[in-house]
């Protein structure tokens, strides 16, 4: 029998985006994707240093003061995912894939475990030998001990915003500013930390997309680069 056809999923790389202009491009993506007017997209991209709080998070979350925070540049915003506080930025791999788990998969649970089963395939690739943490309040990727990517999704109708942070060759003293997803005594790390190389967010997209379309089932479809006027 003919294998039945996969969805597409339209991916791309967006390089440095700040938060805001990121969430806009998710809303619309979605808003888009529920009106059956645009396709599924997973995008990837990197952010301007940011603390973002999720549903369950409080302010007390956020350890450094205004003075600290304007000097490093960090912004800081609420948002609806789950999970409590984490940081974005440089060298950080954030994914946020808007697609429907409609009809065959709709389950959260499924979801996220999916999503940390993507990231532990793509960090095989660079030789670590990564596990989804275990419990909810350990949601993510773990090396050993220490935490290497975060996940917190928010789903409407079944459309999935939101997504997951993998810290590649993240500037890990931005976490001190927080208590990271709840995690008083948690220790994080990196690809670059761990294998003393620092591989190119672009080649690290390009592995967890197609770690994606082999577990959520889909046709990838690489975005065409908008060429600007000369």
């Amino acid at each position: 029998m003919p294998e039945p056809s996969r969805r597409p999923l339209h991916w791309e790389i967006l390089g440095r985006v700040p938060y805001a202009e990121a969430l806009a491009l998710q809303l619309d993506a979605r808003a888009a994707l529920k009106s059956g007017e645009g396709p599924e997209r997973l995008l990837l991209l990197e952010h301007p240093h940011v603390y973002t709080l999720g549903r369950n998070a409080s302010g007390a979350d956020v350890l450094a003061g205004p003075e600290w925070l304007a000097a490093r540049g960090v912004e800081v915003v609420e948002c609806d995912r789950g999970g409590q506080v984490t940081y974005h930025g440089p060298g950080q791999l954030v994914g946020y894939p808007v697609v429907n788990l409609s009809p065959d998969r709709r389950d959260i649970r499924r979801y996220v475990r999916d999503l940390q089963e993507v990231l532990i395939r793509t960090l095989a690739g660079y030789g670590i030998a990564a596990r989804p943490g275990e419990g909810q309040e350990n949601i993510g990727v773990w090396v050993g001990e220490e935490k290497i990517a975060s996940i917190g999704v928010h789903l409407s109708r079944w459309i999935t915003t939101h997504g997951f942070a993998l810290n590649v060759a993240t500037d890990l003293s931005y976490f001190a500013g927080i208590i990271p997803c709840g995690l008083h005594q948690v220790r994080m790390t990196s690809i670059e930390r761990l294998t003393g190389r620092a591989p190119s967010l672009e080649d690290v997209a390009a592995t967890v997309a197609r770690h994606f379309g082999e577990i959520f089932g889909r046709e990838l479809v690489a975005a065409v680069p908008q060429l600007q006027d000369a």
